[in-house]
């Protein structure tokens, strides 16, 4: 059955200056350049509490999460990383909450490669990450969000135009076989081939039917 720790985000309780926060936004926006420009992104782990927490969701019975520095390091910006590190992940917006110390920013994930017209493969829809600030330049947690449909298209297209690189085949070929990445856990328990038959049939039936 995997992991069952359960992700819990405490609502944040305490107040900061806004010029640190804006501060923190400003180092971690560099960091973000630094080790985009090194492709190896473990060095944002300076950015983390000793127990925080980085999660997001992969649809609805699964999770990733990476819980304390040491896990987010050589997980969630190590392992997962690998085979992205030509990606950009620029981020456009940012908005920063003094009251609650929390901060959102807004991101694209471009694929450093071209389709025949020029134009870059980037996961179209929306992608972020939401922190909550724990002091002494560090996050206490953070959770992304994007678009999951769209991730998924955008990774058909990249295996169609043959440019997926041999990492991240493998990782499709692991998730393709059941298997569960380092850090991901099911949410619930998976329903049965019975069942996933009748929900099949019964979505068929909708579409053909209306009822």
């Amino acid at each position: 059955m995997g992991d069952k720790r359960v992700v819990s985000i405490t609502p944040p309780n305490r107040s900061w200056p806004r010029a640190e926060l804006e501060e923190m936004v400003e180092r971690w926006l560099q960091g973000n350049i630094d080790c985009e420009k090194a492709g190896d992104w473990t060095g944002l782990a300076q950015f983390y509490t000793e127990n925080a927490v980085y999660s997001w969701n992969i649809g609805p019975n699964e999770e990733f999460v990476a819980s304390g520095r040491a896990e987010i390091r050589d997980v969630a910006i190590g392992y997962q990383m690998k085979g992205f590190e030509a990606w950009e992940y620029p981020y456009h917006d940012i908005i920063i909450d003094e009251k609650r110390g929390t901060v959102v920013g807004f991101w694209k994930q471009r694929a450093p490669y071209q389709r025949p017209d020029g134009s870059y493969y980037e996961i179209a829809g929306i992608g972020g990450s939401w922190f909550e600030y724990g002091g002494n330049w560090q996050w206490q947690w953070q959770r992304d969000f994007f678009d999951l449909g769209n991730a998924k298209d955008c990774f058909f297209q990249l295996a169609g135009a043959g440019v997926l690189s041999p990492v991240v085949k493998e990782k499709i070929h692991q998730q393709a076989k059941g298997r569960l990445l380092p850090g991901h856990r099911r949410l619930h328990p998976e329903p049965s081939r019975l069942q996933k038959l009748r929900n099949t049939i019964a979505i068929a039936r909708i579409a053909l039917t209306g009822r």
